[in-house]
């Protein structure tokens, strides 16, 4: 009996020694399971941007006074250990607080009713002082003439004043919203400590709850030296505002002064208000261009020194804030809240820093540098 081959009895199989050796299969880059859990995570913070959006009136004053209540509650602890109440410490804390900035707001205030009740006059006076730059708007309307474009600055008109309500609207939060504030943070405060155990207790883990711990006292620490170094800087700069202005012969050095160390609380755009500021007061006071531009640029001067070597040096060692995410920050926050959002947006970059931090450690695999 004749015996066939192998490859004869199975033509559908051959010897594998015969063949190379195939590639094995790779695994998917991306697996399924990861861009479903990617797509509910984006899903669930376009769903928390929506509601913290909509819900303004609420979560606006209740993460205001959280924020304030932990940047605070040193001082609370401080009065509490020379034996006063930590609810009566709340309460003279807030106080103390609100008379701070209800001068502050007295300085501002009057000066500034003064000169919006002379708005059209200070118009005038301003446009009569912008006719130095009649040649360059000419020129620029030639230009965009020869390129296409339409006419849209020929008969350059001074803006009307038609937005002073709406801002004013915009900037004034409503009653309801001052007292939820006031109410949370003084509750915020003397609750500090109660909030803070549960929030430890409620981890049955041992690491978890010092992980915890370790996070709420550098959010503690970390908040109030924010605040305390911040507003000294910020008082420093409205001191040398306000002699420049005196010096000057600006209108009101007091005021404006206190409004540059208002204004410098919320970064890059309160130095750029409170710059155009001191350049539409000192054309509208003084008589050349050259005399109202005088305390603008020592201004600039001023924030220029502050914000590339004072600040950076007391803050930046500490914190490390990159200037991307500050402005990122910034723009996220003064979108979804208003001013009110800018200047938190600095003091929660810094509690995400700290979570980043804590959550997902430095020590932990890195990948190589290209």
């Amino acid at each position: 009996m004749r015996v066939l081959p192998s490859e004869h009895l199975m033509p559908g199989k051959t010897d594998s020694a015969a063949l190379p050796d195939q590639p094995s299969k790779l695994p998917p880059l991306i697996r399924r399971t990861d861009f479903v859990a990617f797509t509910l995570a984006a899903l669930l913070l376009i769903a928390i941007v929506g509601v913290l959006y909509v819900a303004k009136a609420f979560f606006l004053p209740v993460v205001m006074a959280v924020v304030a209540g932990t940047m605070l509650s040193p001082a609370a602890s401080f009065l509490e250990k020379r034996r006063v109440p930590r609810a009566m410490g709340a309460v003279l804390i807030v106080i103390a607080v609100t008379m701070v900035v209800a001068f502050i707001g007295a300085l501002i205030a009057s000066p500034a009713m003064q000169w919006s009740s002379r708005l059209p006059e200070l118009g005038a006076q301003l446009k009569d002082k912008l006719h130095v730059f009649d040649r360059p708007l000419a020129l620029w309307q030639e230009l965009q003439t020869m390129v296409g474009g339409g006419d849209g600055l020929s008969g350059f008109q001074m803006p009307k004043f038609d937005w002073v309500q709406p801002t004013l609207e915009f900037l004034s939060p409503t009653f309801a919203e001052f007292l939820l504030f006031f109410a949370t943070l003084i509750l915020f405060i003397a609750s500090w400590r109660d909030l803070r155990r549960a929030l430890i207790l409620t981890f049955s883990d041992r690491d978890a709850r010092l992980r915890t711990l370790r996070i709420l006292n550098e959010i503690e620490v970390h908040l109030g030296n924010y605040l305390l170094t911040v507003t000294l800087i910020n008082i420093g700069v409205g001191i040398a505002t306000g002699i420049v202005c005196a010096i000057t012969g600006m209108p009101n050095p007091a005021g404006l002064g206190a409004l540059a160390a208002t204004l410098n609380f919320i970064p890059i755009i309160g130095p750029v208000a409170m710059f155009a500021v001191l350049v539409v007061v000192g054309l509208v006071a003084f008589p050349t261009l050259g005399g109202g531009l005088m305390a603008a640029l020592a201004f600039g001067g001023i924030t220029f020194l502050e914000g590339h070597f004072v600040t950076p040096t007391i803050i930046g060692r500490r914190l490390a804030l990159n200037a991307l995410a500050v402005f990122v920050a910034l723009a996220f926050w003064t979108w979804l809240w208003g001013p009110m959002g800018a200047f938190l947006s600095s003091p929660l970059l810094i509690v995400g820093l700290i979570l980043k931090e804590h959550l997902w450690p430095e020590n932990s695999p890195q990948l190589p540098q290209a």
